[in-house]
């Protein structure tokens, strides 16, 4: 039943943004009664749930992707509706790293209701941006980069090392982003767009950025960010900014990397052999382990993700 829960959160689609989509079931026999979502600007999942539940909620379990709020917010604490309407167990994907919200585990319990806390990795996955941005104060950094077969992210005499349905996927991240950036030297040399296009962009087009001591030239639509990286990234984390797409090039990812700025990192590799040039990253100070790798056929590409730090 949590993995329902998560697919509902999935399928709202980060309605409830800048807040957290939850998703939340309430079974009974191991059967499910009510579901819910957390709704843009209303109602909590758990909320929603428990209202379609009825009196059925009585007795019930119900399993929830992120813990259950215990503070007045925009809405009431959840655990008091969920003790309210007399549900016995409940389930809980993952903790809340949100020290205003946290503690409805406890509050729970302490009304008398059981509570297991699962700390499902899908849950986790579910809310890693926001949770990223809670917990560290900096927006969740994906690092994305095209490379050969050999590792290099330039080829001469080619413009692109991806196909096109690897960079049509490269827009469709940008569309689901608060903001893209690259570097000054990549700046400089491409003028880079970096805005999502051919694609739906519900939320609007990203904050484009470009991260650079050095002055840039005239008419390059870019927001420059001059540093340091770390109180850059408090600042756009301050300026609601919970995600950003990395994008270039070996120099800006490397300095990133030093930082321990870089939460997942998505490369696709072409079918290609460079024979020389640069890498995906810079020289670091020290070797970085991935988990979590997944490989996908894109077109002709393969893309590689994986988790720099695991939500």
């Amino acid at each position: 039943m949590l993995d329902r829960a998560v697919e509902i959160a999935r399928a709202a689609r980060e309605r409830a943004y800048p807040k957290p989509t939850v998703g939340a079931v309430i079974a009974s026999a191991g059967v499910a009664i009510a579901e819910g979502a957390t709704e843009a600007g209303g109602r909590h999942a758990e909320v929603v749930a428990l209202e379609a539940a009825g009196a059925r909620a009585r007795g019930a379990t119900m399993y929830v992707t992120l813990e259950p709020c215990a503070h007045h917010g925009a809405t009431p604490p959840c655990t008091d509706a969920i003790a309210a309407a007399g549900v016995a167990r409940v389930v809980v994907g993952a903790r809340d790293p949100n020290p205003v919200a946290a503690g409805g585990v406890e509050r729970l319990r302490e009304a008398g209701v059981e509570v297991e806390v699962v700390d499902s990795f899908e849950a986790r996955q579910l809310h890693e941006v926001w949770r990223t941005w809670v917990a560290k104060r900096r927006p969740f950094v994906v690092y994305k980069a095209a490379a050969t077969l050999d590792g290099r992210v330039v080829v001469p005499g080619r413009r692109w090392l991806s196909g096109e349905e690897s960079r049509r996927l490269v827009h469709e991240l940008r569309a689901r982003v608060d903001a893209v950036a690259v570097g000054g030297g990549t700046a400089r040399a491409d003028r880079p767009r970096l805005d999502a296009r051919d694609v739906p962009t519900p939320r609007g087009q990203p904050r484009r950025l470009v991260f650079s001591r050095s002055p840039l030239p005239d008419g390059l639509a870019l927001e420059q960010r001059a540093g340091p990286l770390d109180a850059d990234l408090a600042a756009l984390a301050a300026e609601g900014v919970q995600s950003l797409l990395l994008e270039g090039g070996p120099t800006l990812a490397a300095a990133f990397f030093a930082a321990d700025a870089v939460d997942k990192l998505w490369l696709f590799v072409a079918p290609v052999l460079a024979g020389g040039g640069p890498s995906v990253v810079a020289a670091l100070p020290s070797a970085r382990t991935l988990s979590r790798l997944r490989a996908q056929r894109v077109g002709d590409d393969v893309l590689l993700e994986a988790y720099v730090h695991e939500p």
